[in-house]
C-alpha cells in the first residue's frame, strides 16, 4: 500500500540509512544491506532501508567532530535559533510525520501526532533554554579575587532511541544538545527507521537553510556494526540511551570504560496507588490511559495497581467494563483506541509472560489472547496478582495489567517501591495527608511521583528519568541541560599580590 505522507516526508521505497547534512557517496554503502521496515499492523513490509556500515559511520561522525568546532563558537541565542527553525519546520509536517509513527511503530494517529508536538514543545523550550544557560558567581576567601562558573559546550553527542518513541526522545536530546553546542549523532530504533530518516530529512533542510552540516547526523544500522561502535567511540563523550535494562547494562560498562558519560533512560514498572478516598473516575481513566496506550509499550505504562480494599472490587469491576469497550485496531483509524504491538517477539514475550502468570498463582480476569488477524494484536489484559510474583517484578512491555490489593497506605508505598524500577509512580486520593506523604522522602522512591494524574504523559518541562534499575539519567526540562555541557569554574586575581587559599604560606 501507497501511503502519500510518505512521499511528502521524502521517503521512497529505498533509502540511504546516514545523512550528517552532507552527499555521502553511494559507494561508501557497499556492499548494500538492507534493513526492512515493517507494519507491525499487517505483518508487511513498507520500505527498504540501506544501513549503514563502518565506513558510512565514520563518514558521519567525522563530519559532528569537525562540525562541533565551529558550532561551538555561535552563540548560544543562534544556535537557539536554528533549532526554533526546527520546531517550525516540524509544525509544517506535524500531520504526515505523526502518521509515519503510527504507521511503522503501531500507536494510535492521536498518539503519533501527540508525539511530534512533544518534539515541537522541545524545540520551543530550548529555544528559550538558549538564553539560560547561566553559571554562578561565588565569593572567595581570598581578597581582590573573583571567582565563577562557567558551562562549555561538551561535544558529540550519541542518541540510540528506542522504538517506543521513535522521533520524540531524540528531540528531547537533540534540541537541548544543539543550543548547548553539540551536535547529535543518532542511531534509531532498527523497528523504526523510517521515522529516522523522515526526520533527518527536515533536519538536512533546516541545516542547508543556514548554510550548516554535521550538527543533526543519523547512522541506521544493527546493534552489533552502529551500536557499538557508538558507544565505545572517544571521540562522543556523552551517550544518550532508551531501551531496556540489558541494553542499558551493556552501554554503561562500555561508555564507563573509556570514562565517558552516560544518560540511560532504561525499564520501569510503574505503579497507580488507590486510596478509599480517591475520585474513581479520575483513577478509572488514569489507569485505562496508562496501562492501554501505545499498547502498554511504553516505559511509563501502568503496569501495577495496588488498591486499598475498601474499593479494590468495585475498582476492578469497573477496569473490567472499560476493557470490554477498548477498541483494538489499525492505529491510522481515529475510532482505534489501541493499536498491535511491535513485532512478533513482542507478541510472543506477552503471552509466555502470561504462562508465568497462571504457573505463579495469579489470575487472569479479563484478556489473555492473540487475535485472530494479520499483525500483532493482542487483548489488554487484566490480572489478579501479589506484587512478590517473579513476574511482577519484571518489566513486560506488553498491556498486561497486575491488580494487587493492600490494607493501607503504608502498605501500599511499601509494595509500589518494592521493585527493581523506579521511574514513574502516581497516587489517587483527596487525603492531604496520604498525598503529601507519598511525595515525602518516605514516599515514591520513583523519579516521577504524581498525586491525582497518572504516571505516564510526562510534560517536557520537567527533568525526566527514574532511579534504581531505570538508569538513573535525566532528559528535557529543568536543569537536564547541564549534562550536555562541561563546567568550568573560573578564578580571577586583580590583585598585585598571590595569597594562597585557606590560608597556606609558602616560600616565606
Amino acid at each position: 500500500m501507497e501511503y502519500k505522507f510518505l512521499r511528502e516526508l521524502g521517503i521512497k521505497n529505498i533509502n540511504t540509512g546516514a545523512s550528517s547534512g552532507s552527499n555521502i557517496p553511494a559507494e561508501l554503502y557497499f556492499p548494500i544491506e538492507y534493513l526492512a521496515s515493517v507494519n507491525p499492523t499487517d505483518s508487511k513490509k513498507i520500505a527498504d532501508v540501506w544501513m549503514s556500515g563502518k565506513k558510512t559511520y565514520e563518514v558521519v561522525v567525522t563530519e559532528a567532530v569537525k562540525a562541533f568546532k565551529d558550532w561551538r563558537n555561535v552563540p548560544a541565542p543562534k544556535r537557539g535559533e536554528v533549532v526554533r527553525q526546527l520546531g517550525n519546520e516540524l509544525r509544517k509536517y506535524k500531520k504526515q510525520l505523526g502518521a509515519l509513527v503510527s504507521l511503522e511503530m503501531g500507536k494510535i494517529l492521536a498518539e503519533g501526532e501527540g508525539e511530534v508536538q512533544e518534539m515541537i514543545d522541545i524545540c520551543d523550550f530550548a529555544v528559550g533554554l538558549s538564553r539560560q544557560l547561566y553559571g554562578l558567581s561565588m565569593h572567595s576567601e581570598r581578597p581582590s579575587h573573583r571567582m565563577y562558573e562557567q558551562w562549555h559546550p561538551l561535544g558529540p553527542i550519541g542518541v540510540i532511541s528506542s522504538f517506543n518513541f521513535p522521533v520524540a526522545v531524540w528531540t528531547w536530546n537533540a534540541a537541548i544538545a544543539a543550543v548547548c553546542g553539540d551536535p547529535v549523532i543518532w542511531k534509531p530504533s532498527s523497528q523504526t527507521p523510517l521515522c529516522g530518516i523522515a526526520v533527518q530529512n527536515i533536519c538536512n533542510r533546516v541545516m542547508k537553510r543556514n548554510n550548516l552540516k554535521g550538527i543533526f547526523n543519523l547512522v541506521i544500522g544493527s546493534g552489533e556494526t552502529i551500536g557499538e561502535r557508538l558507544i565505545a567511540d572517544k571521540r562522543i563523550p556523552l551517550i544518550s540511551a532508551t531501551g531496556s535494562c540489558k541494553m542499558g547494562h551493556r552501554v554503561a560498562e562500555v561508555v564507563g570504560k573509556r570514562l565517558g558519560c552516560t544518560i540511560l533512560e532504561l525499564g520501569g514498572n510503574n505503579a497507580v496507588i488507590v486510596m478509599d478516598d480517591a475520585n474513581l473516575d479520575l483513577a478509572l481513566r488514569a489507569i485505562l490511559f496508562g496501562a492501554v496506550g501505545t499498547a502498554g509499550q511504553r516505559c511509563t505504562t501502568t503496569r501495577r495497581v495496588i488498591m486499598q480494599k475498601g474499593i479494590a472490587d468495585e475498582l476492578t469491576q469497573r477496569l473490567v467494563e472499560s476493557y470490554k469497550q477498548v477498541q483494538i485496531g489499525d492505529p491510522l483509524d481515529p475510532k482505534t483506541l489501541m493499536g498491535p504491538l511491535t513485532n512478533m517477539r513482542a507478541a510472543e514475550g506477552m503471552m509466555n509472560a502470561l504462562e508465568e502468570v497462571k504457573q505463579q498463582g495469579g489470575k487472569i480476569i479479563y484478556g489473555g489472547h492473540r487475535l485472530e488477524r494479520p499483525g500483532f494484536f493482542v487483548e489488554p489484559t487484566l490480572v489478579l496478582a501479589h506484587n512478590d510474583m517473579t513476574i511482577v517484578q519484571k518489566e513486560t512491555f506488553a498491556p498486561i495489567l497486575y491488580l494487587i490489593k493492600v490494607n493501607d497506605l503504608e502498605e501500599a508505598i511499601r509494595v509500589q517501591n518494592d521493585v527493581p524500577q523506579g521511574l514513574s509512580s502516581a497516587i489517587f486520593t483527596t487525603n492531604l495527608i496520604s498525598a503529601e506523604t507519598f511525595l515525602s522522602h518516605a514516599g515514591s522512591d520513583c523519579g516521577i511521583a504524581n498525586v491525582n494524574a497518572g504516571p505516564s504523559g510526562a510534560e517536557i518541562g520537567g527533568a525526566f528519568g527514574g532511579e534504581k534499575e531505570t538508569g538513573g539519567g535525566r532528559e528535557a526540562g529543568s536543569d537536564a541541560w547541564k549534562q550536555y555541557m562541561r563546567r568550568q569554574t573560573n578564578t580571577i586575581n586583580y590583585s598585585p599580590e598571590l595569597p594562597l587559599a585557606q590560608g597556606i604560606k609558602f616560600g616565606g
